[in-house]
């Protein structure tokens, strides 16, 4: 329990469904849901479309799409892939062959087919008990009638000016009077609204084979992009098996690759080899061998993790138990890894998670992303779609598995997560913050499995992070601390922004409640009913 004495926030508490997002009005919309009779995959649906509108940066019909279903708590959950795959006449040779040495994160060339979309609409064919007619509504009245800025929101587009600034239609709806809009300023996108109001009325063929689609398609061909309309017309989101590992005695379900969710797994399954709870949960060592873990981990993600539709992704063997015990006999306690190829070929920035318990235990745990902030910068100009960038994760090297080629898809950031045991899910969770993510599991899960903290505490605690030959750590980080990691080779430094931000409910199935926790590094909340 925390001190009340000091800053902090309660868990939220309810019994009939729970919403937890990184945006109130969208937490709120899928209470309404819930309480109108929609089930978990409507509110998160209806609570995602919101997102879209109110946090531009991270969010939209524009990015791609991951989600874990469990319903009735039942485990193992249903994955959904709804990643965006390259045009069909992108290819290495091709954009070598237009001088490029890789992709920029500001080109045509990154813009994946937007998966999002068919993702929510099989979601609620399948799954669902609402249409689209019925849950965008909420999205609709916030675009065209405007809504109020919210703090981090604000700050986060302020640091986007530049990059709004180089696309006209980008400018002209996100910099009104020149400037992004300060906190609780009222903000309206038209253009959106009736591009959510075609998909309301049409489905998801409205976006994939009718105005907005052709707007976006026209749009990118017109700065040189490879992209048809035959490309958006085949898309297909994508049920996929969930991958799991046993972390003392619970399951941890995550979507596979092209995914990163086996890298948070590795690093659960290397630390399982650790007694963490006699630790300090912010002290040297707990967060020195995480951040081992995390370069071991992540050191296979960038040499293995690709589209298992073009590439053989060896699961099984990451996954084994023989693997992770390697993998610890590369590690000291005492000292840092003296060298490790660098992490990634991809930057982390802006995606939104969120997650719905409802009544009958249907438990969602949602992810959706244009990935960088306005993901391309590029806004299609009739449709008012921001458009993700996820192909610049691609590399344009043809024996890199994670090559660019027809209709594959980029290795992927964004995680759902699920914990379970025994024979129900009992949170569904997830952090975003790019590469941060697989850590940011490991570390969330470690903090309630093993620290015993609650879904608030597990999400407010600070947060350190290995990327790029550095340990970025928080202002929550000691100086004590901080000087015992330099001692043992870490270079430590200081994080500019916030590490990630997460979502979580708690079922309790003895007691029939749910508990909530949302990111204070966000402006969300939970709420229960």
């Amino acid at each position: 329990m925390r001190n009340f004495q000091l800053p902090g926030r309660s868990t939220a508490h309810g019994i009939n469904g729970m919403a937890a997002t990184s945006q109130p009005l969208a937490t709120t919309t899928a209470l309404d849901v819930l309480k109108t009779g929609g089930n978990a995959v409507d509110a998160a649906i209806a609570a995602c479309a919101v997102l879209g509108v109110v946090e531009p940066q991270s969010t939209g019909i524009g990015g791609d799409c991951f989600a874990l279903y469990a319903p009735k708590g039942r485990i193992p959950p249903i994955a959904i892939n709804g990643s965006g795959r390259a045009p069909r006449g992108a290819s290495v040779e091709q954009l070598q062959g237009l001088g490029l040495n890789q992709i920029d994160y500001q080109s045509p060339h990154a813009v994946t087919v937007p998966g999002a979309v068919d993702a929510w609409s099989q979601l609620l064919a399948d799954h669902g008990s609402k249409d689209f007619a019925e849950l965008l509504q909420p999205a609709i009245r916030f675009a065209e009638d405007g809504y109020a800025v919210s703090p981090r929101v604000a700050m986060d587009w302020a640091a986007n000016a530049e990059k709004l600034s180089a696309c006209p239609t980008a400018k002209r709806i996100f910099l009104p009077n020149g400037q992004a809009p300060a906190a609780g300023a009222i903000h309206q996108q038209p253009e959106l609204a009736n591009s959510l109001k075609a998909i309301a009325k049409d489905g998801r063929d409205a976006f994939y084979q009718g105005t907005i689609g052709d707007d976006i398609v026209a749009h990118l061909s017109s700065l040189g992009s490879l992209m048809t309309a035959e490309d958006f017309g085949q898309y297909r989101a994508q049920y996929v098996e969930p991958i799991k590992t046993n972390y003392r005695g619970y399951e941890i379900f995550e979507c596979p690759p092209n995914g990163q969710g086996i890298i948070a797994l590795i690093i659960l399954n290397i630390l399982q080899g650790y007694d963490l709870a006699t630790l300090n949960p912010n002290g040297w060592e707990r967060l020195h061998l995480e951040a081992e873990a995390t370069r071991l981990a992540y050191r296979d993600r960038n040499v293995l993790i690709a589209d298992p539709d073009a590439v053989e992704v060896p699961s099984a063997r990451l996954l084994s138990p023989r693997y992770a015990e390697g993998l610890r006999r590369l590690m000291a306690r005492d000292s840092a890894m003296a060298s490790l190829p660098a992490a990634g070929e991809t930057e982390h920035r802006d995606t939104v998670y969120l997650t719905v318990v409802d009544r009958e235990r249907n438990a969602i745990s949602f992810i959706n992303s244009t990935f960088h902030a306005f993901g391309s910068g590029i806004c299609a100009p009739k449709s008012g779609v921001m458009l993700q960038n996820r192909g610049a994760s691609f590399v344009l090297d043809s024996d890199h598995p994670n090559h660019i080629a027809p209709g594959k898809r980029p290795m992927h950031t964004i995680i759902p997560g699920m914990l379970a045991e025994g024979e129900h899910a009992i949170m569904p969770f997830g952090v975003m913050g790019g590469h941060y993510q697989a850590t940011g599991h490991a570390h969330f899960l470690t903090n309630f499995i093993d620290f015993g903290m609650d879904p608030q505490e597990a999400l407010d605690a600070p947060r350190a992070f290995h990327h790029e030959s550095k340990l970025t750590v928080e202002n929550g980080i000691g100086q004590a601390t901080s000087a015992a990691l330099t001692e043992l080779g870490h270079t430590i430094e200081t994080a500019a922004v916030p590490l990630g931000g997460g979502q979580a409910i708690h079922i309790d199935w003895q007691r029939g409640t749910l508990t909530g926790g949302s990111d204070p590094r966000k402006d969300g909340c939970a709420l229960g009913y």
